[in-house]
């Protein structure tokens, strides 16, 4: 797919734990490390203001588009 996340790179500037971002945004860390992965097919907008809101940030820091697969 040729849209990527990128949250290793901010919770790790912010040094935060999966874990601790899951539940400042408040969802399942099992949820967040399919996001985190890449494995996720979506990602609400409201999940996203969490993740920008929580980690001080704006969606192109954590998203990224890449040409490619479709």
């Amino acid at each position: 797919m040729p849209i990527g996340v990128d949250l290793d790179v901010m919770m790790a500037r912010r040094k935060m734990a999966v874990g601790e971002l899951a539940a400042l945004i408040g969802i399942t860390p099992a949820n967040l490390s399919i996001l985190k992965n890449g494995r996720a097919k979506a990602v609400r907008f409201s999940t996203l203001d969490a993740l920008c809101r929580a980690l001080d940030c704006q969606p192109g820091d954590i998203l990224t588009w890449a040409p490619g697969d479709r």
